[in-house]
Protein backbone atom coordinates (compact mmCIF):
# COMPACT_ATOMS: atom_id res chain seq x y z
CA UNK A 1 0.00 0.00 0.00
CA UNK A 2 2.68 2.03 0.28
CA UNK A 3 3.64 2.44 -2.91
CA UNK A 4 0.21 4.20 -3.87
CA UNK A 5 0.58 7.27 -2.23
CA UNK A 6 1.77 9.37 -4.80
CA UNK A 7 4.73 11.34 -1.97
CA UNK A 8 5.10 14.27 -4.66
CA UNK A 9 1.56 15.11 -5.24
CA UNK A 10 1.00 14.90 -0.48
CA UNK A 11 4.02 17.49 -0.59
CA UNK A 12 2.15 20.01 -3.18
CA UNK A 13 -0.86 19.88 -1.36
CA UNK A 14 0.65 20.30 1.92
CA UNK A 15 2.28 23.68 0.41
CA UNK A 16 -0.81 24.76 -1.25
CA UNK A 17 -2.75 24.78 1.75
CA UNK A 18 -0.06 26.46 3.83
CA UNK A 19 -0.01 29.19 1.35
CA UNK A 20 -3.60 30.09 1.77
CA UNK A 21 -4.07 32.19 5.06
CA UNK A 22 -6.95 30.77 7.03
CA UNK A 23 -7.24 32.16 10.87
CA UNK A 24 -9.89 31.27 12.51
CA UNK A 25 -13.19 32.15 11.19
CA UNK A 26 -11.63 33.42 7.98
CA UNK A 27 -11.57 29.79 6.78
CA UNK A 28 -13.34 30.64 3.39
CA UNK A 29 -10.54 30.35 0.86
CA UNK A 30 -9.44 27.06 2.41
CA UNK A 31 -13.05 25.66 2.54
CA UNK A 32 -13.66 26.12 -0.67
CA UNK A 33 -10.57 25.06 -1.91
CA UNK A 34 -10.89 21.81 0.54
CA UNK A 35 -14.36 21.32 -0.90
CA UNK A 36 -13.28 21.43 -4.41
CA UNK A 37 -10.23 18.66 -3.58
CA UNK A 38 -12.66 16.64 -2.00
CA UNK A 39 -15.22 16.29 -4.37
CA UNK A 40 -12.95 15.75 -6.86
CA UNK A 41 -12.08 12.78 -5.12
CA UNK A 42 -15.37 11.05 -5.49
CA UNK A 43 -17.09 12.41 -1.85
CA UNK A 44 -20.34 13.68 -1.50
CA UNK A 45 -19.92 17.23 0.30
CA UNK A 46 -21.85 19.43 2.44
CA UNK A 47 -21.09 22.69 4.19
CA UNK A 48 -22.75 23.30 7.75
CA UNK A 49 -22.98 26.88 8.44
CA UNK A 50 -22.98 28.20 11.70
CA UNK A 51 -23.05 32.38 13.03
CA UNK A 52 -19.06 32.78 12.18
CA UNK A 53 -18.40 30.53 10.46
CA UNK A 54 -18.69 26.62 9.05
CA UNK A 55 -17.81 23.21 9.04
CA UNK A 56 -17.52 20.75 5.91
CA UNK A 57 -18.74 17.52 6.37
CA UNK A 58 -18.22 14.85 3.67
CA UNK A 59 -19.03 11.22 2.95
CA UNK A 60 -17.13 8.74 0.17
CA UNK A 61 -19.22 5.42 -0.26
CA UNK A 62 -17.33 1.95 0.30
CA UNK A 63 -18.21 -0.98 -1.85
CA UNK A 64 -18.93 -3.10 1.77
CA UNK A 65 -22.68 -2.62 2.94
CA UNK A 66 -22.30 -4.10 6.38
CA UNK A 67 -19.20 -1.90 7.68
CA UNK A 68 -20.27 0.79 9.59
CA UNK A 69 -18.03 4.28 8.88
CA UNK A 70 -15.08 5.49 10.13
CA UNK A 71 -14.89 9.58 10.82
CA UNK A 72 -11.19 11.12 9.98
CA UNK A 73 -11.26 14.66 11.45
CA UNK A 74 -8.95 17.76 11.05
CA UNK A 75 -8.86 21.66 11.78
CA UNK A 76 -9.04 24.40 8.59
CA UNK A 77 -7.70 27.13 11.12
CA UNK A 78 -4.15 28.27 12.41
CA UNK A 79 -4.03 29.79 15.43
CA UNK A 80 -2.43 33.35 14.00
CA UNK A 81 -2.61 34.52 10.31
CA UNK A 82 0.37 33.64 7.69
CA UNK A 83 -0.06 36.77 5.65
CA UNK A 84 3.43 37.00 4.50
CA UNK A 85 4.71 33.36 4.72
CA UNK A 86 7.81 32.45 3.52
CA UNK A 87 9.10 28.68 4.02
CA UNK A 88 11.51 26.30 2.71
CA UNK A 89 11.50 22.82 1.70
CA UNK A 90 14.76 21.09 1.63
CA UNK A 91 16.60 18.09 3.15
CA UNK A 92 13.10 16.08 4.20
CA UNK A 93 12.09 19.67 6.36
CA UNK A 94 9.71 22.08 5.37
CA UNK A 95 9.91 25.22 7.91
CA UNK A 96 9.12 28.23 7.85
CA UNK A 97 11.59 30.75 7.82
CA UNK A 98 9.99 34.01 8.20
CA UNK A 99 7.66 35.58 11.09
CA UNK A 100 4.90 33.71 10.74
CA UNK A 101 3.85 29.70 11.85
CA UNK A 102 4.06 27.21 9.13
CA UNK A 103 0.54 26.19 9.27
CA UNK A 104 1.35 22.29 9.75
CA UNK A 105 -1.27 22.50 12.50
CA UNK A 106 -2.87 21.14 11.05
CA UNK A 107 -3.05 21.56 7.56
CA UNK A 108 -0.05 18.70 7.86
CA UNK A 109 -4.06 16.17 8.45
CA UNK A 110 -5.80 18.23 5.66
CA UNK A 111 -2.89 17.05 3.03
CA UNK A 112 -2.88 13.82 4.63
CA UNK A 113 -6.29 12.88 4.40
CA UNK A 114 -7.07 14.01 0.95
CA UNK A 115 -4.38 12.01 -0.38
CA UNK A 116 -5.59 8.99 1.13
CA UNK A 117 -9.06 9.39 0.08
CA UNK A 118 -7.51 10.32 -3.16
CA UNK A 119 -5.58 6.83 -3.32
CA UNK A 120 -8.05 4.78 -2.05
CA UNK A 121 -10.02 6.09 -5.87
CA UNK A 122 -7.38 5.69 -8.04
CA UNK A 123 -6.53 2.33 -7.08
CA UNK A 124 -10.23 1.11 -6.38
CA UNK A 125 -9.43 -0.09 -2.85
CA UNK A 126 -11.70 -1.61 -0.72
CA UNK A 127 -13.20 0.50 2.06
CA UNK A 128 -16.36 0.97 4.28
CA UNK A 129 -18.32 4.01 4.38
CA UNK A 130 -16.23 7.34 5.45
CA UNK A 131 -17.10 10.37 6.82
CA UNK A 132 -14.94 13.62 7.43
CA UNK A 133 -15.29 16.46 9.35
CA UNK A 134 -12.91 19.44 8.71
CA UNK A 135 -13.92 22.00 12.08
CA UNK A 136 -13.30 25.93 11.67
CA UNK A 137 -11.58 28.03 14.76
CA UNK A 138 -10.22 24.63 16.59
CA UNK A 139 -8.10 27.15 17.56
CA UNK A 140 -10.63 29.61 19.60
CA UNK A 141 -11.47 26.89 22.05
CA UNK A 142 -12.81 24.16 19.76
CA UNK A 143 -15.58 26.29 18.17
CA UNK A 144 -16.37 24.64 15.36
CA UNK A 145 -16.22 20.87 16.78
CA UNK A 146 -18.92 22.49 19.36
CA UNK A 147 -21.49 23.83 17.04
CA UNK A 148 -21.13 20.61 14.67
CA UNK A 149 -24.24 18.69 13.51
CA UNK A 150 -23.35 15.66 15.32
CA UNK A 151 -26.94 14.14 13.97
CA UNK A 152 -25.56 14.50 10.37
CA UNK A 153 -22.93 11.27 11.74
CA UNK A 154 -23.27 7.90 11.71
CA UNK A 155 -19.65 7.10 12.86
CA UNK A 156 -18.99 5.94 16.41
CA UNK A 157 -15.21 6.10 15.80
CA UNK A 158 -13.25 8.80 14.73
CA UNK A 159 -9.28 9.11 14.01
CA UNK A 160 -8.57 13.10 14.32
CA UNK A 161 -5.16 14.10 13.48
CA UNK A 162 -4.17 16.70 15.33
CA UNK A 163 -1.08 16.52 18.00
CA UNK A 164 2.42 17.32 17.90
CA UNK A 165 5.45 15.32 17.36
CA UNK A 166 7.16 12.67 15.40
CA UNK A 167 4.35 10.14 13.67
CA UNK A 168 3.37 7.38 16.20
CA UNK A 169 1.83 9.43 19.01
CA UNK A 170 -1.86 8.26 20.53
CA UNK A 171 -3.48 10.54 22.80
CA UNK A 172 -5.18 8.30 25.27
CA UNK A 173 -5.99 10.90 27.60
CA UNK A 174 -6.63 15.00 27.35
CA UNK A 175 -7.93 17.28 30.36
CA UNK A 176 -10.94 19.03 31.57
CA UNK A 177 -10.25 22.82 30.64
CA UNK A 178 -11.73 25.57 32.68
CA UNK A 179 -11.38 29.13 31.64
CA UNK A 180 -12.47 32.39 33.80
CA UNK A 181 -12.47 35.90 34.09
CA UNK A 182 -11.80 38.16 37.17
CA UNK A 183 -13.01 41.80 37.05
CA UNK A 184 -11.48 43.14 40.06
CA UNK A 185 -13.45 46.67 40.63
CA UNK A 186 -11.43 49.63 43.16
CA UNK A 187 -12.15 52.86 43.21
CA UNK A 188 -10.72 56.13 40.65
CA UNK A 189 -9.24 59.21 41.61
CA UNK A 190 -6.62 61.62 40.51
CA UNK A 191 -3.30 59.76 41.18
CA UNK A 192 -1.33 63.00 41.75
CA UNK A 193 -3.56 65.42 43.72
CA UNK A 194 -5.56 63.01 45.99
CA UNK A 195 -4.28 58.91 45.55
CA UNK A 196 -5.11 58.05 48.96
CA UNK A 197 -9.24 58.46 48.09
CA UNK A 198 -8.59 55.95 45.32
CA UNK A 199 -8.03 51.86 45.44
CA UNK A 200 -5.69 50.67 42.92
CA UNK A 201 -7.15 48.21 40.94
CA UNK A 202 -4.02 47.00 39.46
CA UNK A 203 -2.27 46.32 42.78
CA UNK A 204 -5.19 44.34 43.87
CA UNK A 205 -5.04 42.22 40.80
CA UNK A 206 -1.01 42.13 40.84
CA UNK A 207 -1.82 40.62 45.08
CA UNK A 208 -4.13 37.96 43.26
CA UNK A 209 -1.59 36.89 40.84
CA UNK A 210 0.85 36.71 43.01
CA UNK A 211 -0.90 34.71 45.73
CA UNK A 212 -2.61 31.73 43.54
CA UNK A 213 -1.47 29.17 42.04
CA UNK A 214 0.40 29.44 39.03
CA UNK A 215 2.05 26.78 36.41
CA UNK A 216 1.85 22.77 36.92
CA UNK A 217 0.12 21.73 40.02
CA UNK A 218 0.60 18.51 39.77
CA UNK A 219 1.17 15.66 37.32
CA UNK A 220 -2.60 16.35 36.13
CA UNK A 221 -3.03 19.71 36.68
CA UNK A 222 -1.81 23.33 35.34
CA UNK A 223 -3.11 26.37 36.42
CA UNK A 224 -2.51 29.87 34.35
CA UNK A 225 -3.05 33.70 34.09
CA UNK A 226 -2.73 34.44 30.51
CA UNK A 227 -4.44 38.12 30.06
CA UNK A 228 -4.09 41.16 32.31
CA UNK A 229 -5.96 44.27 31.20
CA UNK A 230 -6.63 47.61 33.22
CA UNK A 231 -5.55 51.19 33.65
CA UNK A 232 -6.73 54.24 31.52
CA UNK A 233 -3.95 56.98 32.51
CA UNK A 234 -0.56 57.41 34.78
CA UNK A 235 -2.59 60.06 36.35
CA UNK A 236 -5.73 58.04 37.43
CA UNK A 237 -5.76 55.27 40.18
CA UNK A 238 -6.94 52.21 37.95
CA UNK A 239 -10.62 51.65 38.91
CA UNK A 240 -11.08 48.32 37.08
CA UNK A 241 -8.82 45.37 36.32
CA UNK A 242 -9.18 42.17 34.70
CA UNK A 243 -7.56 39.09 34.80
CA UNK A 244 -8.52 35.61 31.90
CA UNK A 245 -7.13 32.38 33.56
CA UNK A 246 -7.73 28.76 33.15
CA UNK A 247 -7.27 25.88 35.32
CA UNK A 248 -6.93 22.09 33.08
CA UNK A 249 -6.89 18.88 34.82
CA UNK A 250 -7.78 15.18 34.00
CA UNK A 251 -8.94 15.12 37.60
CA UNK A 252 -11.93 17.21 37.65
CA UNK A 253 -11.92 16.85 41.60
CA UNK A 254 -8.83 18.54 41.50
CA UNK A 255 -9.49 20.95 38.92
CA UNK A 256 -12.88 22.22 41.13
CA UNK A 257 -10.80 22.62 44.20
CA UNK A 258 -7.84 24.48 42.96
CA UNK A 259 -9.94 26.64 40.73
CA UNK A 260 -12.29 27.22 44.29
CA UNK A 261 -9.14 27.96 46.20
CA UNK A 262 -8.09 30.81 43.20
CA UNK A 263 -11.24 32.52 43.54
CA UNK A 264 -11.51 32.35 47.31
CA UNK A 265 -8.25 33.73 47.09
CA UNK A 266 -8.95 36.47 45.08
CA UNK A 267 -12.38 37.48 47.22
CA UNK A 268 -10.15 37.33 50.36
CA UNK A 269 -7.31 39.42 49.42
CA UNK A 270 -9.38 41.98 47.28
CA UNK A 271 -11.98 43.23 50.33
CA UNK A 272 -8.84 43.35 52.62
CA UNK A 273 -8.14 46.83 50.00
CA UNK A 274 -11.86 47.33 49.79
CA UNK A 275 -11.82 46.24 46.23
CA UNK A 276 -14.35 43.72 44.99
CA UNK A 277 -13.89 41.10 42.43
CA UNK A 278 -16.65 39.38 40.00
CA UNK A 279 -15.68 36.39 38.66
CA UNK A 280 -17.41 34.38 35.49
CA UNK A 281 -15.65 31.30 33.92
CA UNK A 282 -16.66 28.73 31.23
CA UNK A 283 -15.93 25.18 30.41
CA UNK A 284 -14.51 24.61 27.43
CA UNK A 285 -14.20 21.12 26.88
CA UNK A 286 -14.45 17.86 29.21
CA UNK A 287 -11.87 15.30 29.56
CA UNK A 288 -11.60 12.01 28.13
CA UNK A 289 -9.63 9.15 28.42
CA UNK A 290 -9.28 5.89 26.37
CA UNK A 291 -9.04 2.40 28.79
CA UNK A 292 -5.85 0.37 27.50
CA UNK A 293 -7.62 -2.49 26.53
CA UNK A 294 -10.16 -0.37 23.99
CA UNK A 295 -10.84 -2.20 20.86
CA UNK A 296 -10.30 0.94 18.99
CA UNK A 297 -6.85 1.92 20.81
CA UNK A 298 -5.65 -1.95 19.88
CA UNK A 299 -6.99 -1.14 16.35
CA UNK A 300 -5.27 1.76 15.66
CA UNK A 301 -1.71 0.25 17.48
CA UNK A 302 -2.42 -2.62 15.18
CA UNK A 303 -2.24 0.03 11.83
CA UNK A 304 1.08 1.82 13.02
CA UNK A 305 2.44 -1.87 13.85
CA UNK A 306 1.69 -2.58 10.35
CA UNK A 307 3.17 0.45 9.21
CA UNK A 308 6.03 -0.40 11.14
CA UNK A 309 5.84 2.83 13.18
CA UNK A 310 6.20 2.20 17.20
CA UNK A 311 2.76 3.80 18.85
CA UNK A 312 3.25 5.64 21.61
CA UNK A 313 0.87 6.78 24.29
CA UNK A 314 0.41 9.51 25.21
CA UNK A 315 -1.23 11.79 28.10
CA UNK A 316 -1.55 15.26 26.67
CA UNK A 317 -1.94 18.58 28.48
CA UNK A 318 -4.43 19.82 25.90
CA UNK A 319 -7.56 19.35 24.40
CA UNK A 320 -8.76 18.98 20.70
CA UNK A 321 -11.36 18.19 18.93
CA UNK A 322 -11.26 14.84 19.56
CA UNK A 323 -12.41 15.87 23.57
CA UNK A 324 -15.67 17.35 21.91
CA UNK A 325 -16.37 14.43 19.95
CA UNK A 326 -15.90 11.84 23.05
CA UNK A 327 -18.24 13.63 25.09
CA UNK A 328 -20.71 13.51 22.15
CA UNK A 329 -20.30 9.72 22.06
CA UNK A 330 -18.04 9.11 19.56
CA UNK A 331 -14.75 7.19 20.64
CA UNK A 332 -12.24 9.41 19.17
CA UNK A 333 -8.16 8.76 19.47
CA UNK A 334 -5.80 11.77 18.91
CA UNK A 335 -2.84 11.13 16.51
CA UNK A 336 0.10 13.05 15.48
CA UNK A 337 0.69 14.13 12.21
CA UNK A 338 4.12 15.04 12.43
CA UNK A 339 4.03 19.02 13.23
CA UNK A 340 6.42 20.03 15.58
CA UNK A 341 7.17 23.48 17.20
CA UNK A 342 3.15 24.09 16.67
CA UNK A 343 1.91 28.27 16.91
CA UNK A 344 5.72 29.26 16.96
CA UNK A 345 8.02 30.89 13.97
CA UNK A 346 9.84 27.30 14.42
CA UNK A 347 7.55 25.19 12.97
CA UNK A 348 8.43 22.53 10.83
CA UNK A 349 7.82 19.01 9.46
CA UNK A 350 9.53 16.19 7.95
CA UNK A 351 8.41 15.11 4.63
CA UNK A 352 8.86 11.45 6.22
CA UNK A 353 6.77 12.56 8.60
CA UNK A 354 3.84 13.81 6.35
CA UNK A 355 4.31 10.55 4.09
CA UNK A 356 3.86 8.15 7.27
CA UNK A 357 0.60 10.06 8.66
CA UNK A 358 -0.83 9.48 5.33
CA UNK A 359 -0.11 5.61 5.50
CA UNK A 360 -1.74 5.42 8.49
CA UNK A 361 -4.99 7.13 7.63
CA UNK A 362 -4.65 4.96 4.71
CA UNK A 363 -4.43 1.98 6.26
CA UNK A 364 -6.85 2.91 9.18
CA UNK A 365 -9.62 3.29 6.17
CA UNK A 366 -8.83 0.17 4.86
CA UNK A 367 -8.00 -2.33 7.83
CA UNK A 368 -11.56 -0.81 9.64
CA UNK A 369 -14.27 -2.27 7.46
CA UNK A 370 -12.95 -5.26 8.29
CA UNK A 371 -12.69 -5.19 11.68
CA UNK A 372 -14.73 -6.17 13.95
CA UNK A 373 -15.58 -2.98 15.17
CA UNK A 374 -17.73 -2.52 12.64
CA UNK A 375 -21.46 -3.01 12.80
CA UNK A 376 -24.14 -3.82 10.50
CA UNK A 377 -25.09 -0.37 8.92
CA UNK A 378 -26.32 0.84 5.71
CA UNK A 379 -24.00 2.22 3.63
CA UNK A 380 -24.41 5.80 1.91
CA UNK A 381 -26.45 5.64 -1.53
Amino acid sequence: MERYINQRRLIETFIELIKINSPSFKEKEIGDLLTRKLQKAGCRVEIQQYDRSFNIIARKSGGNRNAAPILLSGHMDTVEPTEGLTFSAENDLIKTTGNTILGADDKSALAQILEAITVIGERDIPHGDIEIVLTSAEERGLVGAKRLDFSRLRSQYALVLDFGGRVGNLVIAAPTHHTYEMRIRGRSAHAGSEPEKGINSIKVAAKIVAEIPDGRIDAETTANIGIIEGGTATNVVPKETVLHGEVRSHNIETLERIKKGIFEAAQTIAAKDGAQVHISEDEEYKAFKIDKDDPFLRFLEGVFEGCRIPPVQIRAGGGSDANIFNYRGIRAINISNGMQNAHSTEEQIHTKDLYDGCLVVLKAITEFSNSPLCRQSDSYQ
